[in-house]
Formats: C-alpha cells, structure tokens, sequence
C-alpha cells in the first residue's frame, strides 16, 4: 500500500493531509454525471489525486465539435462513446483506482438506483432538467453535488446539500434557482460559444471541492458560490442559504423525454421539427418544419398550427441537446402528444456531408 501512496507524496506533505487524507481519497466512491468540457478536467484530477473509485455517466459519442473543449479525446476517437474513451484514459493515468465506464443516459427511471452507490455526485452536465434532477436526487438521498456551470466568459462553482454539524443540510440546486430556467434562454455552447480554458478552469475547481470534502470537509463552498470570469479576471461569492419552504421529497414531476435513433426515424412516419436557427438550417437539413428554439418562449400555439399534436413528432438539432429541451416544452404544453428527441441529432449525417 506504501508503494501505491508514492505518486501522492506532494499532497500528502500538505498541512493535515499526510496519509489519513490520502486514505480518505483512496475510499471515496465519485460519480461524474456528464463526460464533457466539465467532466473531463474533473476526472483527470480526481483519478490523479487518487479517488478510489470514479464512475463516469454519459450516454453521448464524441464529435468534432467537442475536441476544442473536451481535452480526453483525440480526433480518433470521433463516434466513440464518450464514457468508455474517458474511463479509458482515467484508468492508464492512474492504474491503481478503479474507474467505471456508465453508458446511459439519467433520467428520473435509473438516478435513485445510480446514486446509491457513491458518496459524493458532480454535476458536469449542461442542461436545468439535469441539474435540477441530479440535485433532487441527492437531497432525497442526502448526497452532496459538486455543481458547475459555463456560459460565454462566466463559470460558477459552488458543494450542494454538504451535511453540516448539526444535522442538517447546506443550500442546494433549488435554494439558487427555485424554478427550473427556460432552455431557449440561455444559448448551449455551440450558439453562445464558450472558451476552452473557462471549462478546464471550472473543472478543476469542481475536482477541488471534491477533494476538499473528503480530505478537509471545513474548506469546502457549502453554502457559497463562486463565481469566475475569464474576460476580466474577477471572482466573487455569493453566500447562500437553506430556503426551509422548498420540499423535496420525491421525483415526481421531472419530465423523461424519449429519445429515438436515427435508424427507427427512417423506418417510420413522423413529424420533424428542426428546432435550430434558420442559418443552421439553410445549410444542411433533414426536412421538416423549422421552428427554431429560441422562438418558442411563450409562442408554441402559433408555431405549432402547421403540425398535428395527435401524430409523432421527432425534434432534431445538431447535437440532440437543443432538441430535446424543445421536446420537453412540447410534451409540457401537449402532455398526450408522442414527442421524441432525435438521438444525438444529425452531426453525423453533417460530417458525412463534409
């Protein structure tokens, strides 16, 4: 075991750290939700800092688009899934911690089941209906989250639902945001654009707290959320609090979304919707109606006069990502339609074209 501990030697020389932090790390069992810009940099530290056990959820594969972000994968690795890559590099970076490739997508069906077995969560996704799932789901289990977000310049960094001394619980997701944000509000990466180094640097702070709360539980941000931006250097904290009148105790209410793969599409009679800009749109489709996503807000009935709500509809983007939060607003507003999310949209029919 001595033998195992000598790459950690640096760490353990930090003032109380020494060997019963390492062996506080080599314990910990971590689940990372999202193997992306976020996901990424938090699981090369946390498998180099030498958490004993990592497991890795995220049913996507790897694209192009993802590389100038995502710095686990290559150009060879494109169409590969994106948790059995990363689980794979984690494991040749440190062969004495076990790391657990989760190929599935979570949702309101799996996530009790999956959370009980780890300790801690981190939030690398990058999606509200995800956050605000990955979030109940620790509060009813009484789990701390690791949450982290980008947008353009800004990240934000903050431990939810951290146990505290006198038996209750630091703020969570919903103490922040109480109700869940309109998508279509808040641009994903490809329409907001983001830089590389704001998700390395979100990342490894989101690793940080990880580390903390296992090795010096008194540093962590519980109760705190730090706020960076990148454009003009500054950092601040918002202090947060327990807001005693939001209950969780149940899942109830949380959406799932059908997704349906591209193979099925073909075989079948559905209803498209193209759900991204005109531009996007105008350069490669395939057929539909165009009803890009930022229009929907507060504009649904009209959009959807040309289409019949009793037939199937599949939403389609580039990613599967802005699909289906269109997806989800469609079967909000028309709870008996059949509404599907195109799997991982049409980025490889787009690469096909290149």
């Amino acid at each position: 075991m001595a033998e195992n501990f000598d790459r950690y030697h640096c760490q353990m020389a930090l003032p109380g750290f020494a060997r019963e932090g390492q062996m506080q790390l080599k314990n910990a069992r971590v689940l990372i939700v999202g193997a992306g810009g976020l996901g990424c940099p938090v699981g090369q530290y946390l498998a180099a800092a030498g958490i004993g056990l990592i497991g890795l959820a995220d049913d996507d594969l790897i694209s192009e688009s993802n590389l100038h972000r995502q710095i686990l994968f290559t150009p060879q690795d494109i169409g590969l899934s994106k948790a059995a890559v990363a689980a794979a590099r984690l494991q040749l970076q440190n062969p004495g911690i076990q790391v657990l490739p989760l190929q599935i997508r979570v949702d309101v069906r799996n996530i009790m089941e999956l959370l009980a077995d780890y300790d801690l969560v981190v939030d690398g996704t990058d999606n509200f209906e995800s956050k605000y799932l990955l979030n109940d789901g620790c509060v009813i289990l009484g789990k701390p989250l690791v949450y982290g977000a980008i947008y353009r310049y800004e990240g934000q960094v903050a431990i939810l639902n951290v146990p505290l001394d006198n038996g209750r619980f630091s703020a969570n997701y919903r103490d922040i945001f109480p109700e869940i944000a309109n998508g279509s509000l808040v641009p994903n990466c490809s329409d907001g654009g983001v830089l590389p180094t704001l998700a390395g640097m979100i990342g490894c702070m989101q690793a940080t707290e990880v580390l903390k709360y296992f090795a010096n539980r008194n540093a962590v941000l519980a109760d705190k959320l730090s706020v960076v931006n990148i454009l003009d250097g500054s950092k601040y904290q918002v202090s947060l609090s327990r807001n005693e009148q939001i209950q969780i105790n149940d899942l109830e209410g949380h959406m799932i979304v059908e997704i349906l793969d591209y193979e099925t599409l073909l075989k079948g009679s559905y209803q498209l919707i193209d759900v991204r800009s005109f531009k996007e749109h105008a350069a490669f489709n395939i057929g539909g109606e165009l009803l890009p996503l930022s229009s929907f807000s507060g504009n649904l009935g009209t959009l959807m006069q040309g289409l019949d709500v009793e037939k199937p509809i599949v939403c389609y983007c580039t990613t599967g990502k802005r699909s289906k939060e269109a997806a989800m607003m469609l079967k909000e507003a028309y709870p008996h339609a059949q509404v599907y999310s195109l799997k991982r949209g049409i980025q490889h029919l787009m690469d096909g074209q290149a």
